[in-house]
């Protein structure tokens, strides 16, 4: 299946992530399909770049956003 997730990126204690589109089978951080956006949890108040175009292809043809993503595409108005 294939998922819209999290990558985590950045440093120790110092957290960035990238919103990829993966296969469910791969790991957090390896081989993905494509990159849509990037969230920085750190910066006040968080910054959270998506390309909603995208994000909406994917998921109309079947990619499934885990919890957090979801939340983050609702927060950003792309759902």
């Amino acid at each position: 299946m294939v998922k819209i997730r999290l990558r985590r990126m950045g440093a120790k204690k110092n957290p960035f992530y990238r919103i990829v589109v993966a296969d469910s089978r791969f790991p957090r951080d390896g081989r993905f399909i494509e990159e849509i956006g990037t969230y920085n949890p750190l910066a006040n108040p968080s910054e959270i770049k998506v390309d909603g175009e995208r994000a909406l292809a994917w998921i109309k043809s079947g990619a499934q956003p885990t919890d957090t993503v979801k939340a983050l595409l609702k927060k950003s108005g792309v759902l």
